[in-house]
C-alpha cells in the first residue's frame, strides 16, 4: 500500500489587516491597518492589473471568526501552516493583534500550524502611502535590539507561543525564523556576542520543557560585517550559517535574489537553479520557497518600476509543482514550502481570492498539495 505524501505549504502572514494595533495608526490614520492603502490603490498605467479588491472584503484578520473562514479556506486548500511576520520595535511588540486575536482565539485553529518569523528590520515611511516616496534618513523604528532587549522578546516568544500545540516544529524543536541577520550582529554585538545570544536562547527553550530551538535564516543578504559595526571584517552568508548555528534558511521573496520584472515563466527558471545552489552549497536544509508574484505600486502614489508579468494560478501552479518535487527529491527534509504569501496585498503577492482570478492561486495549491497527492 502507497502512503499518502504530505507537505508542510507555510504561508507568510502580513499581521496589518486590523487597527486593533493603535500604532498602526500613524501608518494608516482611518483605522483598518493596510486595507486602507489597498483601497486606495489605483492603476499607474494603461493595462496595470490594478486595482485588485479582495472577494472577501476588507474584513479585521484580527477577528477569530475571520479568521476561522480564513483557516478553512487555507487547509481546504493545502495550505496548512501560516508563518507569522513577528514584529518588536521601540521596545514591545507589534502587530501581534492578528496572531493573537484573531488565529489563536479562532475555534478551529487547530486545522494549521503556525510559527514566527522575527521581520527585524527597520521602519521606514514604506507603510505610509503620503510618504512612501521619501527614502533616506526618515528611521521611525530601529530593529537592532541589545542583549537585554533579545532576552526579553525570547522569554515572550517562548512563552506565549512555542509551548502551543500548533506551533510549528522540526524534531519537536520550535521554529523561528529570523529575516535581517545584519541587524541582529549590530544589535548584539558581532558575531561572538551574537552567537552567545542565541545559544542562550536554545538553553532558556530547553529550560522551559521543550527539546530544543529550531533557528532558521531568511536568506537574501549574501555578505555580513560580523564586527557588529562600521568597518569589520565581511564573511559570506555560509560562514555566518556557520559561525551562528543555524538550523536551516528559505527565501521570503524572489525579488530578493533575481530580476522580477519579467514573465513569471523566466523567472522560475532563475528561482529553481537558486534552489540547486542553495542545496549544493550549504550544510544546512534549504526549504524550497514559491512567490505569487511582485508588484508594490499600491504603497506608492507615483509608479514603481519591478513587476513580475502573467503571474497566473495556471504559472503559480506549475511552480507548486516544482517546489514538491524539490520536496521529493530531498526525503530526509522536512516536507516545508515557504510561500509568499497569504495576504500581502500591497505587494501583490498573495493566496487570498480577488476579483481578477477569483479562488484561482487557492484552487492551484489544492490541485498540486491535495488533489494530486490523494
Amino acid at each position: 500500500m502507497t502512503m499518502k505524501r504530505t507537505y508542510d505549504v507555510a504561508a507568510y502572514v502580513w499581521p496589518s489587516y486590523t487597527g486593533d494595533e493603535p500604532r498602526s495608526r500613524m501608518f494608516w490614520p482611518e483605522g483598518n491597518g493596510e486595507w486602507e492603502t489597498v483601497r486606495k490603490a489605483e492603476a499607474k498605467f494603461p493595462g496595470h492589473s490594478w486595482p485588485r479588491r479582495p472577494l472577501w472584503g476588507y474584513c479585521n484578520e484580527a477577528d477569530p471568526y475571520v479568521m476561522e473562514m480564513q483557516i478553512n479556506a487555507a487547509a481546504d486548500h493545502g495550505v496548512n501552516v501560516f508563518i507569522y511576520d513577528w514584529y518588536w520595535y521601540d521596545r514591545r511588540p507589534f502587530l501581534e493583534q492578528c496572531l493573537d486575536n484573531g488565529f489563536l482565539q479562532a475555534r478551529n485553529n487547530e486545522r494549521m500550524k503556525f510559527y514566527l518569523m522575527w521581520a527585524n528590520h527597520d521602519v521606514l515611511s514604506l507603510w505610509d502611502r503620503r510618504l512612501a516616496h521619501v527614502r533616506d534618513g526618515n528611521v521611525i523604528w530601529q530593529a537592532a535590539v541589545d542583549r537585554p532587549e533579545f532576552e526579553r522578546l525570547a522569554d515572550r516568544v517562548i512563552e506565549l507561543y512555542f509551548k502551543r500545540p500548533n506551533y510549528y516544529t522540526i524534531a519537536g524543536k520550535p521554529v523561528f525564523m529570523i529575516y535581517e541577520q545584519q541587524n541582529l550582529l549590530n544589535g548584539l554585538g558581532g558575531a561572538e556576542g551574537t552567537r552567545d545570544a542565541l545559544d542562550w536562547f536554545r538553553d532558556r527553550v530547553v529550560q522551559a520543557g521543550l527539546p530544543g530551538l529550531h533557528l532558521q535564516m531568511c536568506t537574501y543578504q549574501q555578505a555580513f560585517n560580523v564586527a557588529g559595526a562600521s568597518g569589520g571584517a565581511t564573511v559570506s552568508a555560509q560562514e555566518l550559517v556557520a559561525m551562528l548555528g543555524f538550523d536551516s534558511l528559505s527565501h521570503y521573496q524572489y525579488v530578493h535574489f533575481t530580476n522580477i520584472d519579467r514573465d513569471y515563466s523566466e523567472i522560475m527558471a532563475d528561482v529553481v537553479a537558486e534552489w540547486e545552489r542553495l542545496d549544493r552549497e550549504y550544510a544546512v536544509p534549504y526549504f524550497a520557497h514559491v512567490s505569487m508574484g511582485w508588484d508594490n505600486n499600491p504603497r506608492f502614489q507615483t509608479f514603481q518600476p519591478g513587476i513580475v508579468k502573467n503571474n497566473t494560478p495556471t504559472a503559480v501552479e506549475q511552480a507548486f509543482r516544482q517546489a514538491r518535487a524539490y520536496v521529493d527529491a530531498h526525503p530526509d527534509q522536512p516536507p516545508l514550502i515557504t510561500v509568499n504569501s497569504w495576504n500581502e496585498w500591497t505587494e501583490t503577492s498573495y493566496l487570498q481570492p480577488d476579483d481578477l482570478y477569483g479562488y484561482g492561486y487557492l484552487e492551484a495549491a489544492r490541485k498540486v498539495f491535495v488533489d494530486e497527492v490523494q
